[in-house]
């Protein structure tokens, strides 16, 4: 009689113990996911920032070319876990999209726009409207370049407006998108 109870009891906790073992906290998906980009030699994980909502995973940055893009996404979709990734990386190509371009600096340019870029971040973590955090910051020749997410478009206009007051900035091109949810 006690062993038919005790098949009971684990006929009834072991599928919620398989479910829970299945089910993994964005936490644990987004680790996954940067170690899967941190192990992978053509992806520059450093450039990439990932966040997990409802196992909805989310890329940002700014990142050197196509063929890494297309790695780092391909990387996070095949993460066990993942039920979807959104694809918010840009390639650093063209000013009309957004994102810096590359042009060839002086080192005193470098130096400039490294402290133009060092005061916005600075700046954008200190402001309580705005998640600093997800926003990257990138400054070619005293033109900000903002990419990331952000919650709503009065933080977007707010970052936009940190940016453009901080000195030595000639210029502002979001790439801010609004996250729903």
């Amino acid at each position: 009689m006690r062993h038919t109870s005790c098949w009971k009891s684990l006929v009834l906790i072991l599928p919620v113990a398989l479910m829970i073992a299945c089910s993994q906290p964005d936490a644990v998906i987004t680790a996954k996911v940067k170690a899967g980009m941190a192990a992978d030699s053509s992806v520059n994980a450093s450039e990439i920032q990932v966040a997990t909502e409802n196992k909805v995973v989310t890329l940002t940055g700014n990142i050197n070319s196509q063929p890494e893009k297309d790695r780092a996404l391909e990387i996070a979709r095949a993460t066990s876990g993942v039920a979807n990734v959104v694809d918010m990386l840009s390639v650093r190509t063209s000013a009309e999209t957004g994102n810096a371009p590359e042009p060839a600096r002086s080192l005193g340019e470098h130096v400039d726009d490294a402290v133009i870029t060092a005061s916005v971040k600075t700046r954008l973590l200190d402001d309580p409207q705005v998640k600093g955090l997800k926003i990257d910051v990138d400054t070619r020749e005293g033109v900000v370049f903002l990419t990331g997410s952000v919650r709503s478009q009065a933080e977007s206009d707010r970052a936009i407006e940190i940016a453009r007051a901080t000195e030595h900035v000639k210029d502002v091109k979001p790439n801010l998108a609004i996250m729903k949810g």
